[in-house]
């Protein structure tokens, strides 16, 4: 305890210079180095207190009358004064000696800590991860208990710990609308605006209120880099999204716009000769132009029914029901579903036994299926055999669909998925928009599943796509 040290070493001093016998001017020499170091080491009270018992020992021990608390005339109380005043003047230097030095310390570990935490800020590549960790990485960094931060645009909160007073986004967000410096909130939380510019962008609270004003503001100016950061990544994002979206909605129209003229002209020619042919029209003639307007309204109808799918896609309006079902019947619906397209291919229906109920969104799955059998039925010649399979694997409920027909080339298969897309050798196998594997791996990711893809020229092509695998009702499930 710095008192009862002082207390020991003016004793240990006094007892030592006596029992050497120096005299009175190296004993207050001796006194007054004593209070110095008290200074240096224990503060300025601590080294007053010092000063106080040394003062009574020089006058006790080495003042005219020895061994009397009084002096005996002006040259004594010269003395006493001067050795007082000497004892306060060099105790306020040294303390002030030592705030100086603490403080020259904090700096520097402030400026350690900040370039530390820059440097972990510049590791983040994803923005938005940067700030959802960072309340983290400055309670890490700055020994703190507990860090939240309040951005205004878009308003969000994130926090280090889950302990916060519930009041603090409330006034954490009062005091992002403000101009205040470092303030008090309830619960013993520093808090300041974090400013980029001239502009107000959030607020920072901290716990303990440990941090200087300004190790503070710098903190405030780095989070406020980082949120502009977030907010010029994001900015960008929305802008990139917007000329995507652009893009997508253009080469939609475009593809759409040819896609269904096509049909739309074959029916048109199809039905002016059936109505200006008249009965010079033989039968044969008759039932060709009449399977080409069935035919061509059939994919019409089908181009609208996938620039739908698409559209809900696009507008995030998928919902997923998951009921239990049986693999084998969503496997037999979905054959009869697009018995149109299989007439002239072999279809076989493989089922892992037991086919114990899952759970799955049999419509979707449903989708996904026709999909990938039309397609198969589309791009192999007539003839050729499909296999549709289902099975348990780990955590997850398996389909395949798996053709022996030409395969793909292997530049198409990284761009199979993306819209719109279709492969290089496409156009004369078959009549499609590329959207239909789009929106198969949409409908899969909605359910939470995926799908990929295996095949070579010559070998075949095999869709093997999956859900997770559920076989109880979740709470609140029909």
């Amino acid at each position: 305890m710095p008192w009862l040290g002082a207390t020991a070493a003016a004793v240990l001093t006094t007892v030592i210079q006596t029992w050497l016998g120096v005299g009175s001017t190296t004993a207050g020499l001796v006194f007054l180095t004593l209070v110095v170091w008290m200074a240096t080491q224990s503060g300025l009270a601590v080294s007053l207190y010092c000063a106080a018992l040394c003062a009574l020992s020089f006058d006790f021990f080495y003042l005219p009358p020895v061994h009397r608390f009084t002096l005996a005339g002006p040259q004594e109380w010269v003395s006493m004064s001067t050795f007082l005043a000497c004892s306060v003047v060099a105790g306020r230097v040294a303390e002030r000696a030592r705030r100086q030095a603490r403080h020259a310390e904090q700096r520097r570990e402030d400026v350690e800590r900040l370039n530390l935490l820059g440097q972990e800020m510049m590791l983040y590549e994803d923005a938005a991860g940067l700030m959802s960790e960072l309340p983290r990485i400055l309670q890490r960094i700055f020994l703190l208990d507990a860090v939240a931060i309040y951005v205004r645009e878009p308003e969000r909160f994130f926090a280090s710990s889950d302990d916060m007073p519930m009041s603090l986004e409330a006034s954490l967000s009062a005091l992002g609308h403000s101009q205040l410096t470092v303030t008090m909130l309830p619960g013993e939380i520093a808090a300041l605006p974090l400013m980029m510019g001239m502009r107000n962008v959030g607020a920072m609270g901290w716990r303990p209120a440990v941090l200087s004003p300004e190790a503070a503001a710098a903190v405030s100016a780095q989070v406020g880099i980082a949120l502009a950061r977030v907010l010029a990544m994001e900015a960008s994002a929305r802008a990139e999204a917007q000329r995507e979206g652009e893009r997508l909605r253009t080469a939609l129209i475009d593809s759409l716009t040819h896609e269904l003229r096509t049909p739309l002209t074959s029916i048109r020619v199809a039905a002016t000769t059936l109505l200006e042919g008249g009965k010079g029209l033989d039968d044969a003639t008759r039932q060709d132009l009449a399977e080409i307007v069935a035919e061509e309204s059939a994919r019409l109808d089908g181009l609208i029914g996938e620039a739908v799918e698409m559209a809900e896609i696009d507008a995030n309006v998928v919902q997923v029901n998951a009921v239990p079902q049986h693999t084998r019947p969503l496997l037999q619906n979905a054959v009869d579903k697009s018995h149109a397209a299989l007439t002239k291919h072999q279809v076989a229906v493989v089922v892992q036994e037991p086919d114990t109920p899952a759970m799955f969104d049999p419509q979707l799955l449903s989708r996904v299926l026709r999909h990938l059998l039309e397609n198969a039925a589309r791009y192999t010649p007539p003839g050729s055999r499909i296999v549709l399979r289902s099975r348990r694997a780990a955590e997850r409920l398996e389909f395949d669909v798996e053709d022996n027909g030409p395969g793909i080339d292997p530049s198409d298969l990284p761009l199979i998925f993306e819209k719109f897309y279709r492969g290089k050798d496409s156009s004369g196998k078959g009549k499609g928009t590329g959207m239909g594997l789009a929106i198969v791996r949409a409908i899969l990711v909605a359910h939470g599943g995926g799908i990929e893809v295996a095949s070579g020229p010559g070998q075949g092509t095999k869709f093997r796509f999956w859900v997770p695998l559920n076989e109880k009702p979740e709470n609140g499930s029909s």
